[in-house]
């Protein structure tokens, strides 16, 4: 293995996770993949920094009133990915999740772009046939393809819709995308611009009991808080805002299935605060959610 290979796949475990598998009811998946990013690279290394960054935490929620050693979760290590083979890389995460689902368990998918959610939703979907997705993003991600691909991270939840029932899907925080693409969520979707609380608050009362997984991209949350990130993008949340809407996602009674952490680029955030937000994020919700 060489000395990139040692450093992209390195294995140091989420603070406090267990090392007994049989006996989590949630799991974290690293994907270190940034193959079709658009701007700035670097979203490789993100599942390393939320590992590193958590040990900076402390085990207990105050918001919670939970800590850590009461929840059980094993974290996996990363996926093997090939660098530059996008399908390829797809399969194995796919695979990777379905086996976590297969086994009864909550798939937590550390990325990487934000491509690497798709295939985490399509192995969920098998298991949930009528899955809501709640998208938390600044780009709707809604193009049919980019620069010739349809396989991209601008694309993810286009192709998400060919599995997913597009009324199950929410977009928060969207404050960015083409016209067609924006045209396309408002006529196909649940498209909800530039706000996340408010109109989460209204969805979620329609959500209980139902299948949900929850899709993160970093940049939902402004750059001012989360500059680590390939495509930032001004006007966002705050980070008290997202680390809330976990909150009340965990409060609203609905079945959480799946979930991903995607497009932190450490090398872009010198001061580490967007793999320390993402770092909290990941507590949150394992103590909200598993």
């Amino acid at each position: 293995m060489s000395k990139y290979e040692e450093n992209l796949y390195k294995y140091t475990g989420y603070l406090g996770s267990s090392d007994d598998y049989a006996a989590a009811k949630a799991v974290l998946l690293g994907v270190p993949m940034d193959a079709t990013v658009s701007f700035k690279p670097g979203a490789r290394f993100g599942p390393l920094a939320v590992r590193n960054a958590s040990y900076g935490l402390e085990e207990y929620s105050l918001e919670l009133d939970r800590a850590l050693d009461e929840c059980r979760y094993f974290d996996s290590g990363n996926v093997w990915i090939p660098p530059g083979n996008v399908e390829r890389s797809l399969a194995l995460t796919a695979a990777a999740v379905a086996k976590v689902v297969a086994d009864g368990k909550i798939p937590l998918t550390l990325g990487g772009e934000h491509l690497v959610s798709l295939p985490a939703i399509q192995a969920v979907a098998a298991r949930y046939p009528d899955l809501v997705v709640l998208h938390f993003d600044a780009h709707a991600d809604l193009r049919q393809e980019f620069f010739g691909e349809t396989h991209s991270h601008a694309a993810v939840f286009r192709r998400a819709y060919e599995t997913v029932k597009p009324k199950n899907i929410y977009h928060f925080g969207i404050r960015s995308g083409d016209r067609e693409e924006i045209a396309f969520g408002r006529e196909h979707s649940n498209l909800f611009l530039y706000e996340i609380l408010a109109p989460l608050q209204q969805v979620l009362p329609s959500l209980a009991g139902r299948p949900v997984y929850v899709s993160l991209d970093i940049d939902v949350v402004d750059p001012a808080f989360a500059p680590g990130t390939g495509t930032p993008e001004p006007g966002g949340c705050t980070s008290r805002e997202i680390l809330e809407a976990i909150h009340r996602i965990g409060r609203s009674g609905v079945q959480i299935v799946g979930f991903d952490l995607v497009e932190i680029a450490p090398d872009l955030d010198h001061s580490g605060i967007t793999a320390m937000l993402g770092a909290k994020l990941v507590r949150e919700v394992l103590l909200a959610f598993a």
